[in-house]
């Protein structure tokens, strides 16, 4: 190809989309629509799953909360009692006080609001280490039946709350992307199909004097990946900046709701590159072929 071609060909695309802007415009929100609910579902699985496996790790610790009115005999008796439970390996208690003043030491220097509480929120917890994962039903169950215990808390349930939030965001998200996969395809076909209108007579008077197919076609075609294109950029824009305050916002000004949580956020670095590639094939992919659709349908060359 030629560069009086190419350059030919590149500005009848530029025209195009300049002729066509508000449609243009419609077409690059439609793809930016997709790949950023692509984005939200892809990081919302990436750290659900990075949670749920560094919440394994306390697999085999249960946590037991008491009630808030038991004697300390009393608090003491249980941890005897725990002991003997089939699949346990050991007992740690740990007060209140300690609680309290560990998550102090992990909100950093938002401890501050928890300076002039009237009442120690906290409960005072025994933590239960098991053998085995595999006992973790069975001593949950018996913790749960002890009188002066105010719930028990297993890590297990959790992650797999997380799994199943995890699956139906992939499901959800899966057929949310493929409606708007599909409404984008339509609407670059018919921002295509007009260029082909406004441009009829023109390319009847090419295709009379013996113009090749790619000189027709080559404009339509750059059109439409020029749209895919400019849509992927917005919505890597969008999701970098977007996902980057997210997590700043989570570690620094929201800490006192969200303490840890940042911590075990997937980093942008972690996953750009990987998102760069992904929108940017779809995105081209999507316009090349809402081109592609309507060129066969409205453009016989």
């Amino acid at each position: 190809m030629t560069m009086k071609k190419l350059n030919y060909i590149l500005r009848q695309a530029f025209k195009g989309l300049w002729r066509n802007r508000m449609m243009g415009l419609a077409s690059i929100g439609s793809v930016t629509a997709v790949l950023i609910i692509l984005g939200f579902v892809l990081i919302i699985v990436l750290n659900v799953n990075n949670i749920a496996l560094a919440t394994k790790e306390t697999f085999d610790e249960i946590a037991v909360y008491i009630e808030d009115d038991v004697e300390e005999a009393q608090i003491e008796q249980l941890g005897k009692s725990f002991k003997e439970i089939e699949g346990v390996m050991g007992v740690a208690f740990r007060t209140k006080e300690y609680a309290l003043e560990k998550l102090k030491e992990d909100w950093g220097k938002d401890a501050w609001m928890l300076e002039n509480l009237r009442k120690n929120p906290l409960p005072n917890t025994y933590i239960v280490q098991l053998k085995d994962v595999q006992y973790s039903d069975h001593v949950k169950g018996k913790l749960e039946t002890f009188d002066g215990v105010e719930s028990v808390q297993y890590y297990k349930d959790a992650v797999n709350s997380l799994i199943k939030i995890s699956d139906f965001v992939k499901r959800g998200g899966s057929g949310i992307i493929i409606i708007l996969l599909l409404i984008s395809v339509f609407i670059i076909s018919n921002t295509i199909k007009i260029t082909v209108l406004n441009r009829q007579k023109e390319i009847e008077l090419m295709q009379y004097i013996g113009a090749t197919n790619g000189y027709v076609r080559g404009p339509l075609l750059i059109e439409g990946i020029m749209l895919g294109l400019i849509g992927s950029i917005v919505a890597i824009g969008i999701i970098f900046f977007g996902y980057n305050y997210l997590i700043k916002y989570l570690a620094g000004e929201y800490v006192a709701l969200a303490t840890g949580m940042a911590g075990y956020m997937v980093g942008i670095d972690m996953i750009l590159n990987d998102l760069i590639i992904i929108f940017l094939t779809i995105g081209i992919g999507i316009g090349i072929l809402g081109s592609l659709i309507s060129l066969k349908k409205f453009l016989s060359v």
